[in-house]
């Protein structure tokens, strides 16, 4: 088995399964590093990380399609969702956009 450190970011929306992701991530001797964010610093893994995680995640936690988990890690240099995926970002349509277009 190899050892790494993992970061993971999860939104399982209002009904998910945190019990059971917690239990986990206690289970993993995981950090809080904010909302929703969490390092696990000694992650023992064989293969395939992302793959690893993922079966390791499937096998503990009820996840529904709508549940996201974003992994990153350096060592190997791994980053994406491994659960779900991108949705729409709450701040787009923030930024003032130059519109150099006469309007008439």
């Amino acid at each position: 088995m190899e050892k790494t450190k993992i970061w993971i970011s999860y939104d399982l929306g209002i009904n998910g399964d945190y019990e059971s992701l917690y239990t986990w991530l206690d289970n993993h001797k995981a950090e809080e590093c904010g909302d929703s964010v969490a390092v696990l610093k000694d992650y023992e893994f064989t293969g395939d990380l992302k793959e690893y995680v993922t079966n390791d995640l499937k096998g503990q936690v009820q996840l529904k399609k709508t549940d996201r988990v974003y992994l990153f890690c350096t060592n190997p240099l791994e980053a994406g969702f491994i659960i779900g995926g991108r949705k729409r970002a709450p701040w787009v349509g923030y930024s003032m956009e130059e519109n150099n277009q006469s309007d008439v």
